[in-house]
């Protein structure tokens, strides 16, 4: 498929220990899948204040179409304080409430909507009416146009009734192993295996394909009623931000392009795991040692 995906929900910045970065699901697949080569288009919202100016500064150089970067005359602009445990893996204090939390339907988006060959959208971007609203209008079925359901559980903003509405609209889920479990608590999924309770969610979203990512353990992949596995790469963390949503970039970006599965399972985890060695969630990619890192098993 050769249109642009339009990623849609929040924007902000990353207080890592290291520093601000910018960061939000929905933007660093953006710039992932533009570091790809796509065509991205970027809907979300930030305040009309210095770190919402930054932020259009710095897409900017990462060459996204800002078209759709809503300025909001009140709310500020998106800040999330993250922090690293032993290991690296994020935990997140997400401030409220954020410009993002304000996505309104404009003519325009609804025009990039019907152009799109897959739209990226996540869970915590709804959690204010107002920017659920807008994404359900976005969410109807269009003919050739993948929509795509990134589900992050950032408590307190994990309600059920938004998820289990999300996937009814899903083609392509993508969710870390600890919210598979989640899932299959809540909808009475076989929780035995991450393969079974990944074929109960197929089923349930109409034959959805499904990605289970099990960060240093690699990925499970169902796609057209079957089942990939791969075990990951060994690298040092310097942190693990971003580092799903450089993997769900690769791994769409390989499935737009009609790449065998297995293909693009091994490409998405190798990005995933380079990310994992960089500080912040939108490194410029590496080809060189992501290619290495490919060789490494």
């Amino acid at each position: 498929m050769n249109g642009p995906v339009l990623c849609v929900g929040e924007v902000l910045w990353d207080a890592l220990p290291a520093g601000l970065y910018l960061g939000g699901a929905p933007v660093n697949v953006a710039c992932h899948l533009r570091e790809l080569g796509r065509k991205v288009a970027f809907l979300s919202r930030v305040g009309d204040d210095e770190l919402g100016r930054e932020i259009g500064r710095r897409l900017a150089r990462r060459e996204l179409d800002l078209d759709l970067l809503q300025i909001d005359p009140v709310l500020p602009t998106g800040f999330v304080r993250v922090d690293l445990d032993e290991k690296g893996s994020p935990s997140f204090e997400i401030l409220a409430p954020a410009a993002w939390d304000a996505l309104a339907a404009e003519a325009a988006l609804e025009e990039a909507a019907s152009e799109a060959a897959a739209i990226v959208f996540g869970s915590l971007a709804q959690r204010d009416e107002r920017s659920r609203g807008t994404l359900e209008t976005l969410l109807e079925p269009r003919a050739g146009c993948l929509r795509v359901f990134d589900v992050n559980l950032r408590p307190p903003y994990d309600r059920r009734e938004v998820v289990e509405a999300s996937l009814k609209r899903s083609d392509l889920v993508k969710l870390n192993d600890d919210e598979m479990r989640r899932l299959a608590a809540w909808f009475g999924w076989p929780a035995a295996s991450l393969e079974a309770a990944a074929a109960a969610l197929a089923e349930a979203c109409e034959g959805a394909t499904v990605c289970v990512t099990r960060g240093a353990g690699g990925a499970l992949l169902r796609h057209a009623g079957r089942t990939w596995e791969h075990p990951g790469f060994r690298v040092q963390v310097a942190d693990a931000v971003g580092a799903g949503d450089a993997f769900l970039a690769a791994l769409l970006h390989g499935l737009l392009e009609d790449a065998d599965p297995e293909a693009a399972l091994r490409e998405a985890n190798a990005l995933g795991a380079y990310v994992a060695t960089q500080h912040g969630a939108t490194p410029r990619h590496d080809r060189q040692a992501i290619d290495a890192l490919k060789q490494s098993s």
